[in-house]
């Protein structure tokens, strides 16, 4: 496995594309469409975190990578916003209605969804997956 990667080449790497998640989310010169922000700043950490190696990173590279993509967060939507609290929001009645303006597919609402759970309850998700396994095991005790 390769080495993690310096805090300025992680810079260097996700900065511009941060940067673009902002251009991206504009709905007017100086004002960022907040839930649009949010889902795909998400999208991006659902997808590093689950290939890592797709990105070029190593598993020790994704916490300074967090603190990277918190720093962006607190200077668009507010110093008491992080990682967490946008997955908190997408797990919300309102972050559900944003996620249907946006018109997510099922499977990427699926797939920001279950990273909320990890995040946001990662000792209910565990006996969560526990009892997946568990009843796959009863459904199939060939197995």
């Amino acid at each position: 496995m390769a080495d993690p990667i310096s805090d300025l080449e992680l810079r260097a790497r996700f900065e511009p594309v941060l940067e673009d998640l902002v251009e991206r989310s504009h709905v007017a010169e100086r004002f960022v469409d907040k839930d649009v922000y949010r889902i795909l700043l998400a999208t991006v950490w659902a997808n590093v975190v689950l290939n890592p190696e797709e990105a070029g990173l190593t598993p020790a590279d994704l916490e300074p990578l967090h603190d990277l993509i918190n720093e962006h967060i607190s200077g668009v939507l507010g110093r008491d916003q992080d990682l967490k609290a946008c997955f908190r929001y997408l797990n919300s009645k309102p972050g559900e209605q944003a996620m249907k303006t946006a018109r997510l597919t099922q499977n990427h609402k699926d797939l920001l969804l279950y990273l909320a759970s990890v995040i946001l309850d990662p000792e209910g998700h565990k006996r969560w997956m526990e009892d997946i396994g568990r009843d796959s095991l009863t459904d199939h005790p060939e197995r």
